[in-house]
C-alpha cells in the first residue's frame, strides 16, 4: 500500500508547487492596480509623476526565491488597503468561514444521507416521488436567490433574524447571550447553503441505494431476521457512503468560493467577503495570500479524503 501511496503523494506535492508559481507570478498580468482603484477617477487628481511614484512603491519586485523564503518566515505581506499583514486578516477571517461551511456541509451531508437512504428503502411510494421531485427542484435554485428570499422574509418582513453580519456591534454580550446572538447571525446564510447542497447529497444516497438495495448481501441480512434498520444502514447505507465521501471533500474545497456570495449577501465577516473586497480594491497581495491559502487548503483537504476514502474502500488501495 504504501508503495501505491508514493505517486498520489507526489501528484499532490507537484500541484502545490504548482499553486506557489502561479501565487507568485498571476498578480503581475493582472489589469489594474492599487493606485489606479484608489485615486484614478476620483476627488483627488495625481499628476504623472506622482503615480509613477506610487505605482513603483506599491508594486512588487520580490524573487520568487524571497517569495517562497518569506511564505516560510511566516510573512505573507501586507495588506495595502488596510496596511496589516496579509496572515493576520487570514486568521482573522476564516474561523467565520469555517464555522460557516462547515457546519453547513455537516449538517447537508448528514441530512442529505439519512434522508436518501430512508427514501431509496421506500422506492416507489409516494413519499419516495414527492421527494425526489422537490429536491430536484430545490438544485435548481442558486444560492443568490434561496438567500434573497430568506433575507426579506426573515429578516425585512418578519424581522425575526439579523440581516447582515456575525455578531451585535457593541453589544458586550457573554456566555449564552453571545451564543445565541451568534447563532441568530448564522441561521440564515447556514440554511441558505444547506438548501444549496442538501439536495444533491440526497439525491446521490437515494441513487447510490438503489444500487444495493438488490444486492444478494442484504437479502442474506434479511434472511437472517436481522432488524431492518439495522439492514439498511449497518449493510446497505455503509456500501451507498463511498460516493457520499468523495462529494463531501469535492464541496467542502470549495469552502472560500462557495462563500463569495453568501457572506457578500449577508455581510458575514469570512474568506469570501474578505478576497471580494481585496479584488474590488486591487489589493494583490492580500487577494493572492487568500487564494494561496485556500487553495493550499484544497490540496490538504482533498489528500485527507482519498486517505480516508483508501480506508473505507480498501479496493482502491489494493489497485482492485
Amino acid at each position: 500500500m504504501r508503495g501505491k501511496l508514493w505517486p498520489t503523494l507526489t501528484a499532490y506535492a507537484l500541484a502545490a508547487s504548482l499553486l506557489l508559481v502561479l501565487s507568485h507570478a498571476l498578480p503581475r498580468l493582472l489589469p489594474g492596480d492599487f493606485v489606479s482603484a484608489h485615486w484614478q477617477g476620483g476627488e483627488v487628481v495625481l499628476d504623472a509623476d506622482r503615480t509613477a511614484d506610487l505605482r513603483e512603491r506599491f508594486a512588487s519586485a520580490e524573487s520568487f526565491g524571497g517569495y517562497l523564503s518569506a511564505l516560510a518566515r511566516g510573512d505573507w505581506g501586507r495588506s495595502l488597503a488596510l496596511g496589516k499583514p496579509v496572515l493576520e486578516l487570514i486568521a482573522a477571517a476564516f474561523p467565520w468561514t469555517l464555522l460557516l461551511m462547515g457546519s453547513a456541509h455537516l449538517l447537508s451531508t448528514l441530512g442529505g444521507f439519512i434522508a436518501g437512504v430512508e427514501v431509496a428503502w421506500r422506492w416507489g411510494s409516494p413519499l419516495e416521488k414527492g421527494s425526489v421531485a422537490a429536491m430536484s427542484l430545490l438544485e435548481g435554485v442558486p444560492e443568490l436567490v434561496s438567500g434573497l428570499l430568506l433575507l426579506l422574509l426573515f429578516a425585512l418582513r418578519l424581522e425575526w433574524l439579523p440581516a447582515s453580519g456575525a455578531q451585535t456591534a457593541y453589544a458586550g454580550l457573554a456566555g449564552t447571550d453571545w451564543l445565541l446572538d451568534l447563532l441568530r447571525h448564522l441561521a440564515l446564510p447556514l440554511l441558505t447553503l444547506v438548501l444549496a447542497y442538501l439536495p444533491g447529497n440526497f439525491l446521490l444516497t437515494r441513487a447510490s441505494m438503489l444500487l444495493v438495495l438488490t444486492a444478494p448481501y442484504l437479502e442474506t441480512a434479511r434472511a437472517k431476521g436481522l432488524p431492518p434498520w439495522r439492514v439498511r444502514y449497518r449493510h446497505g447505507a455503509r456500501n451507498a457512503l463511498l460516493p457520499l465521501v468523495t462529494r463531501f471533500g469535492l464541496r467542502f474545497s470549495l469552502m472560500v468560493t462557495g462563500a463569495l456570495v453568501v457572506e457578500t449577501l449577508f455581510a458575514y465577516p469570512g474568506l469570501g467577503r474578505l478576497l471580494v473586497e481585496a479584488v474590488a480594491q486591487r489589493d494583490l497581495p492580500l487577494a493572492r495570500g487568500i487564494i494561496l491559502f485556500s487553495s493550499l487548503s484544497v490540496l490538504a483537504l482533498s489528500l485527507g479524503v482519498e486517505l480516508l476514502y483508501r480506508r473505507l474502500d480498501p479496493r482502491v488501495s489494493h489497485g482492485c
